[in-house]
C-alpha cells in the first residue's frame, strides 16, 4: 500500500481513451489542464476554480484527472506539484490533447 503522500498513477499503457475524455469533459477540470499546458504548478496555486469552492471539490477534480492519466500529482516537500502527462497522452492518443485544449 502506498504511503499517504504517494498517489497512484496509471502506467502509460493503462491510460484509456474513455477515461481521458470523461476527465476532460468537465469545464473546471479542462481549465486545470489548460493551465498545466504551460508547465508544472503547485496544486495550491491552481486557479482554475472559484476560490470559494471547497478544497474537497478541487481535490476531487484533481483525483479524476490523475486517475484518468491526464496529470501527475506528486509530493514536493510540504506541497504537491501537478504536471500534465503530455508525453504519455501524445503517445497513446496522438493529437487528442491539442485538439481538446485548443477547442473553444
Amino acid at each position: 500500500m502506498p504511503a499517504p503522500a504517494d498517489l497512484t498513477h496509471p502506467d502509460r499503457e493503462a491510460i484509456e481513451l474513455p477515461a481521458v475524455l470523461f476527465a476532460l469533459s468537465d469545464p473546471d477540470r479542462l481549465e486545470m489542464v489548460r493551465q498545466l499546458r504551460d508547465g508544472p504548478m503547485d496544486a495550491a496555486n491552481c486557479t482554475a476554480l472559484d476560490p470559494t469552492i471547497p478544497k474537497s471539490t478541487k481535490s476531487h477534480l484533481m483525483k479524476v484527472l490523475r486517475e484518468a492519466g491526464v496529470i501527475r500529482n506528486e509530493p514536493n516537500g510540504r506541497h504537491r506539484t501537478l504536471t500534465l502527462r503530455r508525453d504519455d497522452l501524445d503517445t497513446r492518443f496522438p493529437g487528442l490533447l491539442d485538439a481538446v485544449l485548443d477547442a473553444d
